[in-house]
């Protein structure tokens, strides 16, 4: 059913499943993978272009002229939605929130590269706010005689979490190994459902892994179970809720938005013994978690581990201040004659 629900191209598939073996040799796994979807290839990368792909079907099919979208400043999501409308040829708008800044950097630089109109709630990055104005916003626009598309934050939706029941089929067809915990970022959810539902659907003995960048895991929990309902009616696949496992640790993040000690450490290991570069707010929290839990016996390092890779890359480069202090340059200057 999955392959009849319409898609339009954005990702450049299947993304690499590589092996971290100094990762695995300095923590003790087995096996540790890591499924490269910050190689998607569009605009920057990363793990929205598998779930824009069946929401701009939607939008293009229901000949809407403008798309608006709404999160935090260095939404990843953002950057996508607003690169895929401009591919497509249609107006793009976005809400975003967060700290005051002087400079427009990282994701939030690119959103102006792609000529996105932005709205932007100072100090104020709650999901409730950004969705408000963003919906206010498309009233204006249906009053002008415009035909709007309101994209929730983070593009979670039924529709879209299908890019990532599709994804777990693609590991299912690169990994002889059904048995694998994948670990990844959870922030609106709909990767995470869609993950779910798919392993369910493709390898069911996969155990996938939750860990929040943005909010409690009860929250995740409710949200998750949402979409995952919304997805299977979309396929008219029957799930058994039952039979569904939401496992996620919301212990690793501070606030949302904010690098933390353990995520910049995640960081410069991966960089420093794999050459992969995690970001700020999203993977390097997740990798540093899911370290932690393997440490703890959380995770079982006997079995193969996957590290969902979701991209992130144009954030690092908003949290330059974090990262100077490392640098080994010595200057030498043209000396005057």
């Amino acid at each position: 059913m999955l392959e009849k629900i319409p898609r339009i191209k954005l990702s450049n598939l299947p993304t690499p499943l590589d092996e971290l073996k100094e990762l695995s040799k300095k923590y003790g796994f087995k096996k540790l993978l890591i499924k490269r979807d910050d190689l998607t290839g569009f605009a920057g990368g990363g793990n929205k272009a598998r779930k824009l792909e069946y929401d701009f079907a939607e939008i293009i099919k229901s000949d809407h002229d403008v798309v608006l979208t709404a999160g935090g400043i260095q939404s990843n999501h953002a950057r996508m939605t607003a690169a895929a409308a401009r591919k497509l040829g249609i107006d793009v708008k976005v809400v975003l929130g967060g700290p005051d800044f002087k400079k427009f950097k990282g994701n939030l630089l690119l959103d102006v590269l792609f000529s996105a109109e932005i709205r932007y709630l100072v100090n104020d990055d709650s999901n409730d706010h950004l969705t408000s104005e963003m919906n206010k916003w498309a009233d204006e626009l249906k009053r002008e005689g415009r035909k709007p598309f309101v994209l929730p934050i983070g593009g979670s939706t039924g529709l879209g979490a299908l890019g990532y029941v599709k994804a777990m089929h693609e590991i299912s067809q690169q990994l002889a190994d059904k048995k694998v915990q994948i670990v990844m970022a959870v922030g609106s959810c709909g990767t995470f459902a869609g993950s779910i539902l798919g392993a369910k659907m493709f390898f069911n003995d996969a155990r996938i892994i939750g860990i929040s960048v943005s909010r409690t895991s009860q929250a995740i929990i409710e949200r998750t179970k949402e979409i995952i309902l919304e997805s299977s009616e979309i396929m008219k696949q029957k799930i058994n809720m039952n039979e569904i496992k939401i496992e996620c640790y919301d212990q690793y993040y501070v606030e949302y938005g904010l690098i933390t000690k353990e995520g910049k450490n995640a960081i410069l290991e991966c960089a420093n013994l794999e050459g992969i570069i995690l970001d700020p707010i999203y993977t390097g929290k997740v990798m540093a978690g899911m370290i932690d839990l393997a440490q703890k016996n959380i995770i079982d390092k006997k079995l193969t581990t996957i590290f969902l890779h979701t991209g992130g890359l144009p954030i690092l480069f908003s949290f330059e201040d974090e990262f100077d202090e490392l640098a080994k340059c010595n200057k030498i200057y043209k000396k005057v004659q």
